[in-house]
């Protein structure tokens, strides 16, 4: 396309006598003019705007040189990130969408706990979300999700008077939440992510002495020790146990089977060795179906074991650890125990789930059996 020159050109007006000559040029698809006193003047801005048209075209000598100036400036400051003006303004039109779009903290973390119910999550699962997400909500409540940053949140974790291992676990339900945020496109990012993880000191797994396994077991009432046999015997997670059936405990097999929808990993199905003692720890209370544990005063029942046996002090999953470390020094076959625990190899069992035991200690450990045989249901042709 073919551009006229821009050309000098007399101008008289009565309400501004000084102004004698005009100029009339295109910019930004815009007809524009510029007034002169002198003639000379107009010359030197005419010839400038037809360098601009000779150099560039007709487009570049049309887009204001502010817009210009800007431009580049963006281009040079965004090319050190390696991105462009059209990355910037992407995001930037994404971020105002979903700031626009956006909840408060609130009514996020209510509508996840109502996603994660239907989606079947655990009763215990869905109280500890309720439980350290709405003091997060509270804090954050003033402002939409979108607009919560990194910082914001290292700050408020740091601020937490609580263990680092409480700290993490407080982050990473805040990471879940952003997650939801991003999915259902309150949120462009999720900043929790590069948030700190707090320091967890080291410290050997807690387990309980043969004498207080022992002790608990003689002290626990007849509707949880099944459940307390089961942990210490088998190692199944608190909440695998309080999902287990009957029915999943095959005795002619000699198994224990957790399907994956009742295991923290979800993985796959696993099945745990029915070892001779914990048999005979639950023939007694043998049932067709129904929940290995009670659905009622639980807690109650086991606080009032643990007081009768004296244990005062309960080491943090003391139950699992108590398995896996008097697994280890017995049978001395840790692949195996891992694949019972669930782990895909035996790195995280060593390093999270092991004491060290004497070998007499776990052969003591795997005789622990009732002090006289109760009286065995019969079943039947059931298991």
């Amino acid at each position: 396309m073919r551009r006229r020159k821009i050309r000098v050109r007399e101008y008289s007006d009565s309400n501004r006598p000084h102004l004698k000559f005009v100029v009339n040029y295109r910019e930004a698809g815009k007809r524009k003019r510029s007034f002169f006193e002198t003639e000379a003047q107009a010359k030197s801005f005419a010839a400038l705007k037809n360098a601009e048209l000779a150099k560039n075209g007709i487009e570049h000598a049309e887009f204001p040189t502010a817009l210009r100036v800007m431009a580049q400036e963006c281009k040079d400051t965004l090319s050190d990130y390696g991105k462009t003006i059209k990355d910037a303004t992407d995001f930037l039109i994404a971020h105002l969408k979903a700031s626009a779009k956006s909840c408060t903290a609130v009514e996020l973390v209510k509508e996840l706990v109502t996603a994660k119910e239907k989606d079947g999550a655990s009763q215990r699962h869905v109280d500890d979300l309720n439980s350290r997400l709405n003091i997060f909500a509270e804090r954050f409540n003033c402002q939409p999700v979108a607009t919560i940053t990194t910082a914001e949140i290292d700050d408020w974790l740091r601020s937490l008077n609580v263990s680092g291992v409480t700290r993490n676990h407080y982050r990473r339900l805040i990471i879940l939440a952003f997650n939801f945020a991003v999915d259902r496109g309150y949120a462009t990012s999720n900043p929790a992510v590069k948030t700190a993880e707090a320091r967890e000191p080291k410290s050997k797994p807690g387990i309980l002495t043969v004498d207080q396994a022992s002790a608990l077991l003689e002290n626990t009432s007849p509707e949880i020790l099944s459940h307390i046999a089961i942990g210490l015997f088998a190692g199944l997670r608190r909440a695998e146990i309080e999902r287990l059936d009957w029915n999943e405990i095959d005795f002619e097999s000699g198994y224990i089977e957790v399907t994956a929808e009742k295991s923290k990993s979800k993985i796959a199905n696993r099945f745990i060795t029915i070892q001779p003692n914990l048999r005979k720890w639950l023939l007694p209370f043998r049932k067709l179906r129904g929940n290995v544990t009670p659905s009622e005063n639980f807690r109650e029942l086991f606080d009032q074991a643990r007081s009768n046996a004296g244990i005062h002090d309960w080491p943090d999953n003391a139950l699992r650890h108590s398995f896996a470390s008097y697994h280890v020094a017995h049978f001395k076959d840790a692949k195996a125990l891992a694949l019972e625990m669930g782990h895909t190899d035996s790195g995280m069992l060593f390093n999270h789930y092991r004491a060290l035991v004497k070998p007499k200690d776990a052969e003591r450990y795997w005789n622990l059996k009732p002090a006289a045989t109760a009286k065995i249901v019969q079943l039947g042709a059931g298991r």
